[in-house]
């Protein structure tokens, strides 16, 4: 993944200009700032939902706006909608949402991935009968089935997890970078990630501040 001189506004109002940006296979990236800094915005650039006013969005050295299809198979996004459907089960959601991304998985998978999200016991419900935290379990237990996708996209993915489910999602995260995989994500929630490399992006508002790369036992000097 690479961004050459991204430039994004919204509305009147510039969020960051000249953003270059080069994310190798195998790496985390944080994407941080303050609220209203462009944080969200940055990841819809990055899947596609928006375009930038000015420079290039890369995917393995092809502008993903180019790419289409083939980008999409490898990308997973969970943004602030959970994407589920009310009038499915959680285990419905997870088997058709793996169908039509030409990847199936059985009954047995998609329970799992449910329990790995803290939401065992809860297979056969209608998903209009969740609560909101729980819908955003269903949405992020996709995660335990795309190992597939190479690069990961999620916004806030910690929020309405418990500790151990919490746990288990940064242990994915880390194992999925270690792979070679690329996870982009935003979060208010200081989770340690054990992953190899570590890249930090800080949004403050009409400027960008580009972190280096950091081993997984400086991220917390990193991030303070």
């Amino acid at each position: 993944m690479e961004l050459q001189s991204v430039r994004c506004v919204r509305g009147e109002r510039l969020l960051f200009s000249k953003l270059n940006f080069q994310c190798p296979a195998g790496t985390l990236v944080r994407i941080a700032g303050p609220n209203g800094t462009g944080k969200t915005s940055l990841l819809r650039l990055l899947v596609g939902l928006m375009q930038p006013q000015e420079g290039l969005i890369l995917w393995k050295n092809e502008p993903i706006k180019k790419l289409k299809e083939e980008f999409w198979k490898d990308l997973v996004y969970i943004g602030h909608l959970n994407g589920v459907k009310d009038e499915l089960t959680a285990r419905e959601n997870l088997l058709i949402n793996c169908e039509i991304g030409e990847h199936p998985v059985t009954k047995e998978q998609a329970d799992h991935a449910l329990a790995m999200v803290g939401l065992e016991g809860f297979e056969d419900h209608y998903t209009r009968h969740l609560s909101q935290g729980q819908r955003r379990r269903v949405a992020l237990a996709r995660l335990y089935l795309s190992r597939h996708a190479g690069f990961w996209v999620l916004d806030e993915p910690f929020t309405a997890l418990d500790v151990k489910a919490v746990a288990n999602l940064a242990n994915l995260i880390a194992e999925h970078v270690n792979e070679g995989g690329i996870v982009a994500l935003t979060t208010h929630q200081e989770v340690p990630i054990a992953a190899n490399n570590i890249q930090r992006i800080e949004l403050t508002g009409g400027r960008w501040l580009n972190g280096r790369m950091v081993k997984k036992h400086d991220l917390a000097e990193e991030v303070a």
